[in-house]
């Protein structure tokens, strides 16, 4: 198992084209690395878990706020407001989320699917960023098989639509205009095309971890 000593903490951090197999790579990575692995519904049981509302995580998708909301929520938006029962607190729900993902990388190690945890970690001196993509057609192909489109048109409508209000809401909250871009992460992959042994290789030299972990 990895040291888990302070100075030895790492965080891995997953942005991802709906449909490319982020979830599944996350969960992959933190099995072979030995650390825990969080996306929404794991990260609404830790919210619950350091005290705050599961509707943090629970009831916000990675959605931005339209701009009438978000005027809103800045000027009258209260931090202390029943998360469930506001609804002009987009802008104080992203703090809470990212309040709640800082005290999760600093139990320990991790891997963390989405919420931009690239940004909001951006100061860990392990954070190790990854952005997962693959053509439109292979994504279409996943939707498909999820049960979520009965054609392909379809499929790939879904996919393209969750990628621009993932873009959209990851660009916003950062004040980046970097999701999907290469240089915003220190790894990119195409999931049709490495195995996920090659990106676990991968992420593992750049933490320097040479050995076989089990």
């Amino acid at each position: 198992m990895i040291d888990k000593d302070r100075d030895e903490r790492f965080v891995i951090v997953i942005g991802r084209q709906y449909g490319s197999g982020g979830r599944r790579i996350g969960r992959m990575l933190a099995r072979e690395l030995g650390v825990p692995y969080y996306d929404k519904s794991l990260l609404s049981e830790a919210a619950a878990e350091l005290g705050y509302s599961q509707d943090i995580f629970a009831l916000k998708d990675e959605k931005r706020p339209s701009l009438l909301r978000s005027i809103l929520s800045f000027n009258y938006g209260a931090p202390t407001a029943e998360i469930s029962h506001s609804p002009m607190s987009d802008e104080n729900i992203y703090q809470f989320q990212s309040r709640v993902i800082s005290e999760i990388c600093e139990r320990g190690s991790c891997v963390i699917v989405g919420r931009t945890a690239d940004y909001v970690m951006r100061h860990h001196p392990r954070l190790v960023s990854l952005f997962i993509h693959a053509p439109a057609e292979t994504r279409a192909r996943a939707v498909m098989r999820r049960g979520e489109a009965d054609n392909p048109a379809k499929a790939r409508d879904i996919a393209l639509k969750c990628d621009s209000r993932r873009q959209s809401y990851y660009n916003y909250y950062t004040n980046r205009d970097g999701w999907g871009r290469a240089d915003n992460y220190h790894l990119t992959f195409d999931s049709s095309r490495i195995s996920d042994a090659a990106i676990l290789a991968a992420v593992r030299d750049m933490l320097g971890l040479k050995t076989e972990i089990r």
